[in-house]
Order: C-alpha cells, then sequence, then structure tokens
C-alpha cells in the first residue's frame, strides 16, 4: 500500500466530514425560529437526527420534550427533554416503527400556540416510518427497490404512499401547530419532498409516477399496496416553515480544500454524480491513467450518489463498489489511489464508510487469491478490501449530505501508455 496516499485520503475524508458537521448550520437556521408562545416540541429523524438535536438544544436552551429517531450505534449520549432511539436502516424495522409512534404521541393535541421543531436528514425514510401496510411487507419492499438499482427519487415515491408520515403527512398530524423544519440535504438537487420522504413537504410526485416505478423495477405488490399506491398524497400545507442546510456541494468544496492543503491541484469533475458505483469507479481509475505522468500532485473530486445493482450475494456498499471498480489494475504501478466515502460513516450494511485502492492493490490482491472482477460480480467489495487494508471506517459521523469520491495522483509517476488495456 502506497502509505503517504493513504494517509492524504484518510486526512481528506477527516476534514470533509468535519467541515460539514450539522452543528453550525442548525444554529444559523434557528436564527429565524420565533415561537408563538406555547410548548416547543422537538422531533429527529435521520442518519444525522442526534447531532442536530443536540445542536438545537444547546442553541435554544431547552424545549418541552422531544423525540430522537437515528440509526444504530448513532446516538453519542444523552440530550436534556430528548428521548434518544435507535432503529433499522436501510430497511426499516420494529424499533423504527415503535419510535416513530413515540413521535406521533408527542404531537398530538398540540394547539395553534405550539411549535414542532422538526429537524430532518437522510436515512429519515427507513427510520421514520409508520407502515400501512403489514410492516414485513413494507420491509419486502425496501429489500426489492435497494436491490433493484432503483435510485434515491423513484424509491421515495413508492414510499410515500405506503406510510402515515411521509408524503408530508407528519406535518398534517401536527396541525394545527406550526413545524418549523431544518433539513439536512441528502439528495441531489435538494428536492424538500424527496429527503426522508418529505414528512413535512407537499409531495410534487403522483400516483401515476408510483405505478410506473412499480412496473419499472417489476415489484411484487400486494392488492393492498397497489391501492394504496394510487391514493394521492397531500399536495398542500399551510402549517410548515422550512430552512435547507447542508448538501454534497459543500462537501466537494470541503475536499478541494483538503486537498488543496495537501498540495494538490483539485479539479471538481461534478457534484451530481449518480450513475452505477462500478461505472462511477471505473472512470476514476481512467482518469487516474490519462493524467498520470504530468509531474504535478492532482484531485478529481465526484460527489454523489451512486446506486448499486445486486447480482451476488457478497458483502459490500456503493463507495466500496465504486473503489474496486476503480480498476487498480488500470491504476497498478502508479503513484496514484482512488477512494470513495459516505459522509454519514456507513456504506451498506457495513462498518465502513468506503474504499480506497492505489497502485499497489492489484498486486495485494492476487497475492491473497482475490479476484477484482469476481467480487465485484458477487457484490463482494467489503471482504476484498478489508483483506488488502483497504476500507475506511470512521464510525458514525453526525452528517449525512452524500458520498465523495476523489482520484489522487502524485507528483512522481511513470507515464502511461494509453494503449495499454491490463486484465484483472
Amino acid at each position: 500500500m502506497n502509505t503517504t496516499l493513504r494517509r492524504d485520503a484518510d486526512e481528506i475524508i477527516r476534514a470533509s466530514i468535519q467541515a460539514v458537521l450539522p452543528d453550525k448550520a442548525v444554529c444559523r437556521a434557528l436564527e429565524n425560529f420565533q415561537p408563538r408562545g406555547g410548548r416547543v416540541l422537538l422531533v429527529a429523524a435521520g442518519k444525522a437526527a442526534w447531532q442536530m438535536a443536540h445542536a438545537a438544544v444547546q442553541a435554544l436552551g431547552h424545549v418541552d420534550g422531544g423525540v430522537v429517531v437515528t440509526k444504530y450505534g448513532h446516538v453519542k449520549g444523552k440530550i436534556p427533554g430528548i428521548s434518544c432511539y435507535e432503529a433499522g436502516h436501510p430497511v426499516p424495522d420494529a424499533n423504527s416503527f415503535a419510535a416513530t409512534e413515540k413521535a406521533l404521541a408527542l404531537v398530538q393535541g398540540l394547539t395553534e400556540e405550539d411549535t414542532v421543531l422538526f429537524l430532518l436528514s437522510g436515512g429519515g425514510s427507513a427510520l421514520f416510518e409508520q407502515p400501512l401496510v403489514p410492516g414485513a411487507e413494507l420491509q419486502d419492499i425496501t429489500s426489492q427497490l435497494l436491490a433493484s438499482g432503483a435510485d434515491i427519487v423513484e424509491m421515495n415515491t413508492i414510499r410515500k404512499r405506503l406510510s402515515g408520515v411521509k408524503g408530508g403527512r407528519f406535518a398534517q398530524r401536527c396541525a394545527p401547530a406550526q413545524v418549523f423544519s431544518i433539513v439536512l440535504s441528502d439528495i441531489l438537487g435538494d428536492p424538500l419532498d424527496m429527503i426522508a420522504s418529505g414528512p413535512a413537504v407537499p409531495d410534487t410526485s403522483t400516483c401515476a409516477q408510483a405505478l410506473a416505478v412499480a412496473e419499472k423495477y417489476h415489484l411484487a405488490l400486494s392488492a393492498q399496496a397497489r391501492a394504496l399506491l394510487a391514493q394521492e398524497t397531500p399536495k398542500t400545507l399551510d402549517n410548515v416553515t422550512t430552512r435547507i442546510t447542508g448538501s454534497v456541494r459543500e462537501l466537494c468544496r470541503a475536499a478541494a480544500s483538503a486537498c488543496r492543503n495537501l498540495g494538490y491541484e483539485p479539479v471538481l469533475l461534478t457534484d451530481q454524480l449518480c450513475c452505477e458505483a462500478r461505472e462511477a469507479g471505473s472512470f476514476l481509475g481512467s482518469i487516474v491513467r490519462t493524467q498520470a505522468g504530468q509531474g504535478k500532485k492532482l484531485a478529481y473530486i465526484a460527489g454523489g450518489e451512486t446506486i448499486v445493482h445486486l447480482t451476488g450475494k457478497g458483502l459490500g456498499g456503493r463507495n466500496q463498489e465504486l473503489a474496486l471498480a476503480a480498476a487498480p489494475a488500470a491504476i497498478a504501478g502508479l503513484n496514484a489511489a482512488v477512494f470513495s466515502a459516505g459522509s454519514d460513516g456507513t456504506d451498506g450494511p457495513t462498518d465502513a464508510a468506503g474504499g480506497y485502492v492505489d497502485g499497489d492493490t492489484l498486486a495485494a490482491l492476487e497475492a491473497g487469491g482475490w479476484s477484482g472482477y469476481a467480487a465485484l460480480q458477487n457484490n463482494d467489495s467489503y471482504h476484498a478490501l478489508k483483506a488488502v487494508d483497504g476500507l475506511i471506517i470512521t464510525g458514525a459521523t453526525g452528517t449525512n449530505v452524500n458520498d465523495v469520491a476523489v482520484a489522487l495522483i502524485g507528483e512522481k509517476t511513470p507515464p502511461v501508455s494509453p494503449e495499454v488495456s491490463p486484465e484483472w
């Protein structure tokens, strides 16, 4: 392993995530918070829910009660006046349903003088849920969508219609109280009604679109679920004020700054990456191969959220798959690296945030008896990367603003002939 590049990669990830923690952003959003004089209740849902709630309570001094629902391992301690719950992600579980019921009980019977401070971040679609179909069926539909390669907008178009809190329905449950919503975006373009399936936002998607998604991915649905897809969601809400804060653009800018501080010349390729993970990885590997040999340190940055189409039964996540697919054969022998990480610190159903490969990875894989191609076909990037110390592990970060992938090229690297096309 190239220890210099690996050290730089770890520092870039650390600095980037530190720059997009939601604390300051939540405090800025609360500058416009004007409760009406009644009770102030807090509900936070998503992977960054604990961090956002902690920042809000510190800024306000106190609240009159609250519920936090976040992913397992993401509660970092007690928050005064707040009950914190951990639940399933990316597939909702019984704890998701139970914690959501606690939040709904909290906002029952409110008056026009009361205010609900609603803090929302990515992951809320699974964590904040009151299913309108049996819980086991909702879990199965979610698993079908995850395996199909459906993007987040398509997934949420379906999930809104199977839920008692998504698609604006939670805000309806809070009425006549006002809802002041602070949203940490994890979806490209920041579409409010799609972030965590928009519990406090009028839904812009239609029944026709939901049925088209079900048809496109050949979802196995019960008659009850199919009937719910044909029921329209709320299109107007008059009791909600929303402030959006944080996005993948900030994450990419932070990554560029960290690269620059380490002596790399950063180039932002895109903050709208939204293709198959292995295609994105292959593309970054191709960039490395083309740009190597210029005699200067370069960094190519791509932010967004890729997808994985499951073809095997291995273990991994989109960031690990992107890194492994960055074709270590194509960058073999070069003073270069490709890495990708999720800003929330988790990638798929693993303990890793993402993955790292460099010019030494191919030899290490082969020495360990691994085929990168076979690992990709089996969606087993986790075990392949673990075997060569290629996992990026940060732990839960407290934020969630998509992913960042970076291709690093060191200053001294031999020129590469474009005619050469190594195999795995």
